[in-house]
């Protein structure tokens, strides 16, 4: 067979990857089908599933050379993924940080799929990276940082941490000589994803300070003040305090404000994680307590958390452009074509990522989609709720931890005999094998809570009421 045979035998082939109009018809409409029964139904489906099978009904359907039918991978779906443990589309998932995933975004990232847009270079994709910088300066408006501000769609809050790291550590110049000498500042309640930043960016060597924190689990701004001072005199160099705007545990907010003034003073690198709690600024509750953000150097926050978008999308700023550049830029001889006249800052001057999805759109259509409004009455609504499950929950008999601040709240049940650490893990458990909400639970010096983490935008009045209901029957068998 000549080479030009065989290329046409192979392309007889490969273009079976194209299917044909009526073939894209008639699987769309099994599919959105499918999806349609899910949102049908969404309120009865379990906000967690017990079963045994957990997804093993997969390895069945090995990869093949021969296609399977629709009919079966969407069964298979059905059984073996849709079904199984948690449910985060759920209003019932009250653990956690929840996420989000409203309709619209999911229209969008089909859009995005099929035009396959490349997000990283402005000269390859001019209007996918002007509108992922459109988002980027909204968000840093909205967090009162200048217009001039840098930022980067990232996957989520633990890869933007990494880059608010990376960018401290280059920014204040510390080199791979400095690190054992150099000095982080963090409260235990920090995200577990800025300790893996530490370490993925080479400063695990690096003198990190766990902050004292007051009865509300915050950073008290006079010890911190303290620990900077006698680390500068004792000859090592501070650069780097992390606050947290919302932590997952309890949902503190660290003092914002007198933490931007001491960094500020003495000339320490500011990161804030607001992956949780920034969006919560859009209500009028939530600028007061997340006054001082705006003092930061880099900031993380969360669509696909505060937005209610699906799993994916997380954003860092950073208030002076130069320093994100200046960590990420990096020209390669074949992308020299790209470096011309540029109106717009390209992500992939700005992040690790090159090869960039146009994740912005599950952003920009929704939000256009329906305007601010249910966006903003939507993270009110959570607050509320958050005050009201504490209030009423005490009325049980409950324990509770500290006043909430945003949306999560700690409580626990004090049997009056037995094991109390014991107790509220049994009662944990019993809430899941119930399974119409998802409640977690933390341990705070030595003391077992349960958390109930309110940010799903489907979760209502009406399933907090369930959730008091479960806990008010479990306590009842169990006290």
């Amino acid at each position: 067979m000549d080479l030009r045979t065989n290329l046409l035998e192979l392309e007889k082939i490969s273009r079976l990857l194209e299917p044909s109009g009526q073939e894209r018809s008639e699987t769309r409409k099994d599919v959105i089908a499918y999806a349609e029964n899910f949102l049908k139904n969404i309120e009865k489906i379990p906000a967690y599933d017990l079963n045994e099978n957990k997804g093993k009904g997969l390895l069945d359907i090995p990869i093949q050379e021969q296609p399977v039918h629709l009919e079966k991978l969407l069964r298979a779906l059905h059984e073996h993924v849709d079904t199984q443990g948690l449910n985060p589309a759920s209003g019932g998932h009250l653990g956690y940080i929840p996420g989000g995933g409203i309709y619209y975004s999911a229209l969008a990232d089909y859009l995005a799929d099929v035009f396959n847009r490349y997000a990283g270079i402005f000269y390859a994709g001019p209007g996918a990276v002007r509108m992922e910088n459109m988002l980027i300066r909204w968000m840093a408006g909205v967090m009162g940082y200048p217009s001039d501000a840098a930022g980067n769609l990232t996957t989520g809050g633990s890869i933007a941490n990494l880059m608010g790291v990376v960018t401290a550590r280059d920014a204040k110049q510390i080199r791979s000589a400095d690190v054992k000498d150099s000095v982080i500042y963090l409260s235990k309640q920090v995200h577990h994803s800025i300790d893996k930043a530490i370490r993925i960016a080479g400063l695990g060597e690096a003198v990190v300070r766990h902050l004292p924190l007051d009865k509300k689990f915050r950073i008290i701004p006079s010890e911190l003040r303290k620990l900077i001072h006698e680390d500068k005199v004792s000859g090592k160099k501070p650069f780097l305090v992390v606050a947290s705007a919302g932590t997952t545990d309890v949902g503190a907010v660290d003092p914002l404000e007198a933490i931007g003034t001491i960094c500020r003073e003495e000339d320490l690198w500011y990161h804030i994680d607001a992956a949780y709690g920034g969006f919560f600024i859009l209500t009028e509750d939530g600028k007061q307590k997340l006054k001082g953000i705006e003092l930061s150097d880099s900031l993380v926050i969360d669509p696909h958390k505060g937005l209610f978008l699906p799993y994916g999308l997380g954003t860092i700023l950073v208030k002076e452009k130069k320093h994100l550049n200046a960590s990420h830029h990096y020209l390669a001889n074949y992308m020299q074509d790209t470096a011309g006249s540029q109106e717009e800052l390209s992500p992939a001057d700005l992040s690790p990522e090159l090869t960039k999805h146009f994740r912005g759109l599950r952003l920009w259509m929704p939000l256009l989609l329906h305007g601010l409004k249910p966006f903003r009455a939507c993270l009110e609504e959570k607050l509320l709720l958050t005050k009201y499950f504490h209030e009423e929950v005490k009325k049980l008999g409950f324990e509770t931890g500290t006043e909430p601040e945003l949306s999560v709240a700690t409580y626990r049940f004090v049997p009056q005999k037995g094991d109390v650490n014991e107790f509220n893990r049994n009662l944990q458990a019993a809430v899941v094998k119930d399974g119409r909400v998802f409640v977690s639970s933390t341990t705070l010096d030595g003391v077992v809570w349960l958390r109930m983490a309110c940010l799903a935008f489907r979760t209502h009045v009406s399933t907090i009421d369930t959730l008091l209901e479960i806990l008010a029957k479990e306590t009842g068998k169990r006290a």
